[in-house]
């Protein structure tokens, strides 16, 4: 009666750390996992931040030129003429036949 008391006290601190093994693997794989986010997380915000930047200095460039009048009329033929394909009267205008667009 002894023994068979024994092995059941065994058998249960052998589950009870099998247990604890097992959690504890699971804790450290989630820590290890949720790190290489965090490291992933932080690259794609230093990303952002760098094209943020870079739109902020456009921003400004454009905010400059657009301060007087002349430069807005620059601006809105710019635009007409690339995004619309607009002429002045009178004007030529050659297409590339072979471009790939």
């Amino acid at each position: 009666m002894r023994e068979l008391k024994l092995v059941e006290k065994y058998k249960g601190s052998l589950l009870l750390r099998f247990a604890v093994i097992v959690l504890a693997v699971f804790v450290v794989v989630s820590l290890i996992a949720q790190q290489r986010q965090i490291a992933e997380k932080r690259e794609d915000l230093q990303t952002l931040q760098a094209q943020l930047a870079t739109q902020n200095v456009k921003n400004e460039e454009l905010q400059e030129s657009l301060k007087d009048e002349e430069g807005l009329r620059d601006y809105a033929e710019k635009k007409a003429r690339e995004e619309l394909n607009y002429a002045k009267p009178g004007e030529r205008v050659f297409v590339d036949a072979g471009a790939n667009d």
